[in-house]
């Protein structure tokens, strides 16, 4: 989980590719409207977040009920959100990676391609809710440093829970 640029799509795959689990990019389960919004450079609201939480929550439901392992990845700004992909599924722990905004928005602004435009990522920062210590199921890891070593770290926490 994370802001927009976080790494949450390319860490992880390579950590899902390195413990051998399924990948899900929870990108690509938006609705068409919602990606269209953001494309024209509005940001989603609760109301269009939650067709896509339910959508995330069905593949971590899916996942779980074959016995599979598997890194699926979204933004989970919220606690509520958190808590809606929590619903139902006994297995989950998030990832949260998380950085300074500058640091982010430079790795945004290296991105090609991609349909979240720069200019959201203040929102994206608005919006998150960092997750409280209540919140034993999230793991806190820093985006500071290279690549290898944020996949390492997040290898090293997702073994730790087992």
């Amino acid at each position: 989980m994370g802001v927009s640029s976080c790494g949450k799509s390319s860490i992880g795959a390579a950590v899902a590719k390195r413990l051998g689990a399924k990948f899900i990019d929870g990108d690509d389960l938006h609705p068409k409207a919602n990606i269209l919004k953001m494309k024209s450079g509005n940001a989603l609201n609760d109301e269009d977040r939650a067709p896509w939480l339910e959508r995330i929550n069905d593949a971590a439901f899916s996942i779980e009920m074959k016995s599979e392992e598997g890194v699926l990845v979204c933004s989970a700004l919220k606690r509520r959100y958190r808590d809606q992909i929590r619903q139902g599924n006994e297995k989950v722990t998030f990832i949260h990676l998380h950085g300074e905004f500058e640091l982010v928005k430079q790795r945004m602004q290296e991105r090609a391609d991609h349909f979240m435009p720069v200019e959201l990522l203040k929102s994206q920062f608005e919006t998150l809710e960092m997750p409280d210590s209540d919140e034993q199921d999230v793991v806190q890891i820093s985006i500071d440093g290279s690549f290898d070593d944020v996949v390492e770290r997040c290898v090293t926490a997702i073994q730790a829970e087992r």
